[in-house]
């Protein structure tokens, strides 16, 4: 039998993404060693071996731009809508450049999170084009004004050439694509137990006074830590590299480690709203602080998510960058709704795609 081959699309965005799809790519490893894997992003590859233990073939390639940003909060709309223009002008080129490399490289199958193109990218290379996610990019565009309009509808249409959509939970309709499954979280798994990481990082404090601080890929600009001198009893970890050295901060430089590998010994999470971290933090039942995100649709969908299935605090940016972080310590919110989201998403759409490319 021919060795099965599946192309991996991430979009040109943040590093969540590439994260959940590196997940999926990692469990079709574990289940078929043999499969051939292409990961076509220009996410680093640092970041995709993070996830994936084994070979794949490195394709940095943008068929998307996600939101230009100065980092996790501040959105650069104009920058963004040339750059989407620029790509729309050059579909055909992009889509002619990719059919050839599938056909020579005999895929069978793409998986795409979320690039719109990559529908028609498959179409025209006569394979299927399966998605994952929990929004499509036309939810973020459709709101921006008339000058975003037509980006929305041509993402839709390709959207709407999509074989078979995987919908994440913490989700907007996606209303788009014409073959849905629902399917459970994703996420990384911890590769250290709690008292490893105590043991590697000579954490002392327990879980309800250790706190992750995680903003993905893009980070923060100007957090302010000197408010972490308050809370000389606990113990925060950031996997930032430019926070200054205090004594109650840890600072993971090492890319070996993920956010995943140390949520085992923290007992809150505080973060931006983005769904890699809120579903791995889910996963392993952890409670989260999160931000609010103004003018990006997929927060509200986001936020509301982990007031129904997680302990909870939700706090403004000026709070966050302007106050003395008291609120990060204080009592949890409970969730709103008794039962917790199913958590084999990342399984269940590993075993669909090897029992496609198999049959």
């Amino acid at each position: 039998m021919t060795r099965p081959t599946l192309y991996l699309a991430v979009t040109n965005h943040g590093f969540g993404h590439a994260v959940r799809i590196s997940c999926v790519a990692e469990r079709l490893k574990q289940l078929y060693p043999d499969i051939l894997l292409i990961l076509s992003t220009t996410a680093p590859r640092w970041l995709l071996e993070s996830y994936i233990q084994g070979d794949f073939i490195y394709r940095p390639r943008a068929f998307d731009v996600g939101v230009v940003q100065s980092d996790s909060l501040n959105m650069d709309k104009k920058a963004t809508l040339e750059k989407l223009q620029d790509i729309r002008s050059r579909q055909n080129a992009i889509i002619a450049g990719e059919v050839n490399f599938i056909k020579t490289n005999r895929v069978n199958l793409i998986l795409a999170d979320i690039p719109p193109l990559a529908a028609p990218i498959a179409k025209a290379a006569n394979i299927p084009c399966w998605m994952m996610s929990n929004f499509g990019w036309d939810l973020i565009y459709q709101d921006w004004g008339e000058e975003f309009r037509e980006i929305a509808d041509w993402m839709r249409d390709c959207y709407r050439q999509c074989d078979r959509l995987f919908r994440l939970p913490l989700c907007e309709p996606m209303s788009a694509f014409n073959q849905i499954t629902d399917v459970g979280l994703t996420g990384g798994n911890p590769r250290y137990s709690e008292a490893e990481l105590r043991e590697l990082f000579k954490i002392k404090t327990p879980p309800e006074k250790t706190v992750l601080l995680t903003f993905g890929g893009l980070g923060l600009q100007q957090i302010p830590y000197h408010n972490l001198s308050q809370f000389s009893d606990w113990q925060f970890i950031t996997f930032d590299r430019q926070a200054p050295d205090l004594p109650n901060l840890i600072k993971i430089t090492d890319r070996q480690y993920r956010p995943v590998d140390l949520m085992p010994i923290c007992g809150r999470i505080v973060s931006k709203p983005g769904y890699s971290t809120f579903a791995e933090a889910l996963r392993l039942d952890l409670p989260i602080i999160s931000l609010t995100r103004h003018d990006f649709p997929e927060a509200e969908f986001l936020l509301s998510g982990i007031q129904n299935y997680s302990s909870h605090k939700i706090i403004t940016p000026e709070e966050f960058f302007q106050g003395n972080w008291e609120s990060l310590i204080s009592p949890l919110t409970p969730p709103h709704q008794p039962n917790s989201l199913p958590k084999n998403g990342t399984e269940v759409i590993a075993q669909e795609i090897l029992n496609y490319l198999l049959k």
